[in-house]
């Protein structure tokens, strides 16, 4: 089973979501819960035999993605690890979002 690592893109991104979602709701509580619920399905994806996800080679060479409720974890496989490089909203223009996480 690959070891799950999240990039600091990916946190920031998390730190951003709970954020985001505590200012809409108004319920830091609903916010840890879908923050806690996206870590949960990057475990997931981890735990899971092979690889999964779509590749997304127009984004990155080794990248793939997986949707959740309205956002995109992207991961890729380094040997025996998960690496989430990013996790944002799937309406959002991705390509220079990951331009600048690709380095993190």
């Amino acid at each position: 089973m690959p070891r799950l690592v999240y990039l600091a893109s990916a946190r920031d991104d998390l730190l951003s979501i709970l954020t985001h979602l505590a200012r809409e709701s108004g319920s830091t509580a609903i916010a840890l819960g879908f923050v806690q619920s996206l870590r949960s399905k990057c475990r997931a994806l981890a735990a899971l035999p092979g690889t999964m996800g779509r590749p997304r080679p127009e984004l990155q060479p080794d990248l793939s993605s997986f949707a959740f409720r309205d956002y995109v974890i992207f991961f890729r496989y380094r040997g025996d690890l998960l690496e989430v490089v990013a996790i944002l909203e799937g309406h959002r223009d991705v390509r220079p979002l990951l331009d600048d996480a690709s380095s993190g």
